[in-house]
């Protein structure tokens, strides 16, 4: 099956030209496994984008976090796919929760952003995740369903997409899913792709955890069997993002 440990940082609204710099010097020098072993993609602000795809080690990549639903236009503040594929970035993340809570992105909308960056020629994270009420009320499936669902509806192909779940509860919280608490969400998502979508999808698809992941609880987090890697938040800012990616080798040595 061998499904590629996977390592995203997203770097958020944060960063001076300064502090970006430092960040990509700390990645430049850092020994770590092989491409073999782990894809490894950081994701800064819109306007350090060209410093960091210049300035970044070969091995590691890049990805925007966020674009266009459309092709560009009157859509003043927008950025389109188009314009990534033009500065040649391969990744964006879409439907990140700060999206959908703060910007109201809906299922249906992040499903349609999600099919035009594909078609495009972008490979994209797409970001799913309950809130703590709805995980305390019980539906946590559900939600993570229709969310996987409403992007389902849009594409055919999922060669270029990895499915990233935040539970939303633990993102800057501090608070962190237990590995057996993301390995039941994982392992309901790749059953979620088995059933409607096919077998084959659902045993390629790269589904990574997302939420107060740091060098203390990835290692144990990367040895749940279907979590394939991590969207890494404020602990991609620091030298412990170095030790988040050096966790692909539980998966290498399973």
């Amino acid at each position: 099956m061998g499904r590629k440990f996977f390592v995203g940082g997203n770097w958020k609204c944060n960063g001076t030209t300064e502090e970006v710099k430092k960040i990509v010097s700390t990645l430049n020098a850092a020994e770590v496994p092989s491409q073999d072993v782990v894809e490894v993609v950081v994701s800064p602000p819109f306007v350090f984008l060209p410093l960091v795809k210049s300035t970044l080690r070969s091995d590691f990549h890049v990805a925007a976090q966020n674009c266009w639903v459309k092709k560009g236009g009157a859509y003043t503040g927008e950025v389109s796919a188009e314009m990534l594929v033009n500065l040649d970035i391969p990744w964006v993340i879409l439907g990140h929760s700060e999206r959908r809570a703060l910007l109201n992105e809906s299922n249906e909308f992040v499903g349609e952003k999600v099919a035009y960056a594909l078609a495009q020629g972008l490979k994209v994270i797409a970001c799913i995740g309950e809130t703590l009420e709805q995980r305390e009320a019980g539906s946590t499936v559900d939600i993570v369903a229709a969310q996987t669902k409403a992007i389902a509806a849009k594409i055919s192909d999922w060669t270029n997409v990895v499915l990233a779940y935040e539970p939303v509860w633990a993102i800057g919280t501090g608070k962190v899913a237990t590995p057996a608490q993301a390995q039941e969400v994982h392992l309901e998502l790749r059953k979620w792709l088995q059933t409607n979508v096919s077998p084959e999808v659902a045993a390629s698809t790269r589904i990574i955890y997302g939420g107060s992941v740091n060098g203390g609880n990835c290692k144990e987090l990367a040895g749940q069997p279907d979590v394939d890697g991590f969207l890494v938040g404020g602990a991609s800012l620091k030298p412990e993002f170095i030790d988040i990616i050096k966790a692909a080798e539980v998966k290498k040595n399973a």
